[in-house]
């Protein structure tokens, strides 16, 4: 969404359902679905952490 880089790799084999993806840039959780290289973003939440 942000532009921002993530640690995720995917390749041409790779199934992710329902797959949180994290963003350091925008610290925004991305719910996405990976199938034969087209990723689709299902939905974005606001993260809060308290340690």
């Amino acid at each position: 969404m942000c532009n921002g880089k993530t640690r995720v790799q995917v390749f041409h084999n790779t199934v992710l359902k329902d797959f949180p993806l994290f963003c350091p840039k925008c610290k925004l959780t991305h719910i996405i679905d990976v199938e034969k290289l087209e990723i689709v973003i299902k939905n974005t939440e606001k993260q809060t952490f308290i340690i």
